[in-house]
């Protein structure tokens, strides 16, 4: 175990540790896990990580578009433009299991994530094209319009995925391809 630097004693024999000696040996994260943690706990806050109370199958109010998507919009937007296939689209997500493992999310990063559409599974190219910017959904993917029921892309979850999508931007590529 790699112990920090000291920085000099306080005066009275004790060894003091600068706070950026410390961030630098562990994350904040880390250190605000806990923190986090008891706060949801106690009801304070609410887990984004948490899989909805309906991950394992869309509710009945969810609609439904003939391939099999099912979504519900969770918040709606504050723009009129759609994003079509051509679309760079700004998003912040959470992907689950039907049993509940979140096995992707942007949170995760602190950041948004950034995604040519016509480079996504299929059911976010017919789902994101739905919403408007500022706009939250969930969608519930069957597995052929996702990875699979048996993925060949290592690490892919397979069957019935359920994300939760919030479209901040819509970035039209112009005609020359920059």
């Amino acid at each position: 175990r790699e112990s920090l630097p000291p920085t000099p004693d306080d005066g009275g024999g004790r060894t003091r540790y600068s706070a950026a000696s410390l961030v630098r040996r562990k994350p904040i994260r880390a250190l605000l896990a806990p923190l986090c943690t008891l706060l949801i706990l106690a009801g304070r806050v609410t887990n984004p990580y948490a899989a909805p109370a309906d991950v394992s199958a869309p509710p009945s109010n969810a609609q439904k578009l003939p391939s099999g998507l099912a979504y519900q919009s969770l918040r709606p937007g504050t723009g009129s433009e759609h994003p079509n296939l051509d679309s760079i689209v700004t998003v912040n997500y959470t992907g689950w299991t039907t049993a509940g493992k979140m096995f992707d999310s942007s949170l995760t990063t602190g950041e948004p994530a950034e995604f040519p559409l016509n480079k996504l599974i299929k059911g976010w190219q017919q789902g994101i094209p739905l919403m408007v910017t500022g706009e939250k959904m969930r969608f519930w993917v069957p597995a052929e319009l996702a990875y699979g029921v048996h993925p060949t892309k290592p690490g892919a979850p397979a069957g019935m995925l359920v994300f939760d999508v919030e479209l901040l931007k819509i970035t039209h590529p112009d005609k020359t391809g920059n």
